[in-house]
């Protein structure tokens, strides 16, 4: 960044680091000692996808990769109304490290293809007992995280969400501009 960027405000943009994805098993654990809220073992990672063939090889291994060896992990592929790719990952409730280790190989895969700009998001879906929905979202070009809690009709449980920004404080780098946590509604698997 040079002095004119300074001087005229201009930001550098923070560098995304997909590592930052394996703190998510701790603090689900955090979540579920302090607020009984549970990982429902389904993530989903968010793209826009390109065109040509390139982009269509590093899907097709993407989908090879996870689908390989005794663990294959079930994978949906879905588009929504705006444009985006969101690939849903499944796991079984309680085995959130092999989850995050997936997102986390189809993040990387894409970055390495080349696609890196194209990726918005990845989610990991909860639950608590009274059957809430929430998803820890990590925004790619941000490298933060922020909780999303939808509500039917479009609306969001608010204290849901701060409640879990200042449980999660210590487990995650949360986004500090509320302004910045999107609502992301009707993303697959969450």
């Amino acid at each position: 960044m040079g002095f004119l960027d300074a001087l005229l405000g201009r930001t550098k943009p923070v560098a995304p680091n997909l590592d930052a994805l394996f703190a998510l098993p701790g603090a689900a654990m955090t979540l579920q000692a302090a607020s009984d809220i549970n990982p429902t073992g389904t993530g989903s990672v968010c793209f826009r996808a390109a065109e040509g063939r390139a982009f269509s090889d590093i899907e097709k291994e993407v989908r090879d990769l996870l689908n390989m060896g005794e663990n294959k992990t079930p994978v949906e592929v879905s588009a929504d109304t705006y444009g985006f790719t969101w690939l849903v990952c499944k796991h079984s409730a309680d085995d959130i490290e092999g989850l995050v280790t997936d997102l986390h190989a189809v993040n990387s895969s894409l970055e390495a293809g080349g696609f890196g700009p194209q990726l918005l998001c990845t989610i990991l879906s909860f639950r608590d007992s009274s059957s809430r929905r929430l998803g820890l979202v990590y925004l790619y070009k941000r490298g933060t995280f922020y909780p999303f809690a939808p509500q039917a009709g479009e609306r969001r449980d608010n204290a849901l969400e701060l409640q879990v920004r200042g449980a999660l404080g210590d487990d995650l780098k949360i986004e500090p501009d509320l302004s910045r946590w999107f609502p992301v509604w009707g993303a697959p698997g969450l």
